[in-house]
């Protein structure tokens, strides 16, 4: 069944609370088939088995903003459960070895090895993920029993906090940088405590500044009658998105020069230095986006627009 757009022109983020079993691309797709507009992206995908926060990126306007929030911090609820290996490091995955004979951890040595993975270090993504070596993911080559690349990215860790233990099974709350993999985390505490571990439970709770809370269901947003599926909470407009850089209010003939893609003179922010990224605002929206220039040594730069947000 085709539906009409709720509005033309429209463009914003969507929170989306994805459910366990469908791709992220499976979700674009069917919310593509809700809203009836093809441009749609996401800022970032959760594995099948995954639940939680997906912000997706509606109209033409917001999807060039989604480079700028794929990187975003992320913060994760999940269980991990002892004693098992896995080849996927998750429940997903086929058993690795036999299961330990005791797997019940000592609470100390699970605080311990969660602090062990507390902070920056060099991160190897599991064998089987998405992560692409010559054109091929990782998973296309483990499935076909070829070696997979050992390779290895920075990642920060802000927060790996065990909530509970019970059992061979462990609560945890993670807080971490984009592109950090929940399932090695998981398999390097395993390995600490000597008796293997994997993931069973993960959830996304926020990406950003964008809340899980705020998100909505594909079930609800497809039972909404059609003018107001996209409202606020999980609807922000494009011209109200959060984005991380200094804002520069234009007045209303600056605003228009803008639109045209012009620069404008505006006094140079005292948080921010020349070659910045900044907001361009006009009556609290969010206009452009664009990077400053110098001129000369004063406080006034040329902020040049790069992205100008107008479906």
């Amino acid at each position: 069944m085709t539906h009409t757009s709720p509005s033309p022109g429209f463009s914003g983020l969507l929170l989306i609370d994805k459910p366990e079993g469908l791709t992220s691309h499976d979700v674009v797709d069917e919310v593509r088939e809700i809203l009836g507009t093809q441009r749609i992206g996401h800022t970032g995908t959760l594995d099948p088995a995954a639940t939680g926060l997906l912000v997706l990126c509606v109209g033409r306007s917001a999807g060039r903003l989604q480079s700028f929030l794929t990187g975003l911090d992320k913060s994760y609820e999940g269980e991990m459960r002892f004693g098992i290996e896995t080849d996927t490091y998750d429940r997903e995955g086929t058993q690795v070895g036999a299961t330990h004979p005791e797997p019940f951890p000592e609470r100390e040595a699970v605080l311990s090895a969660a602090a062990a993975y507390t902070g920056e270090f060099e991160q190897s993504p599991p064998p089987f993920s998405a992560k692409k070596f010559g054109g091929k993911k990782f998973y296309e080559l483990a499935r076909k029993g070829e070696a997979v690349p050992v390779t290895s990215k920075r990642v920060r860790v802000d927060r790996f906090a065990i909530r509970g233990l019970a059992g061979d099974r462990a609560d945890f709350d993670v807080v971490c940088t984009s592109g950090t993999y929940i399932r090695s985390l998981v398999h390097e505490v395993g390995k600490i405590v000597g008796m293997g571990a994997h993931l069973t439970q993960l959830r996304r709770t926020s990406i950003g500044r964008f809340q899980l809370e705020d998100a909505i269901t594909l079930e609800a947003l497809r039972a909404r009658p059609e003018e107001s599926r996209l409202t606020k909470p999980h609807w922000i407009p494009t011209s109200e998105i959060p984005l991380p850089f200094p804002s520069v209010a234009l007045a209303v003939l600056e605003a228009e020069k803008v639109r045209r893609g012009q620069a404008v003179p505006v006094r140079l922010p005292s948080e921010v230095s020349p070659s910045s990224w900044i907001r361009l605002t006009t009556g609290g929206h969010l206009l452009a986006l664009g990077l400053l220039e110098p001129l000369g040594r004063g406080t006034v730069a040329l902020a040049r627009p790069k992205i100008v947000l107008s479906d």
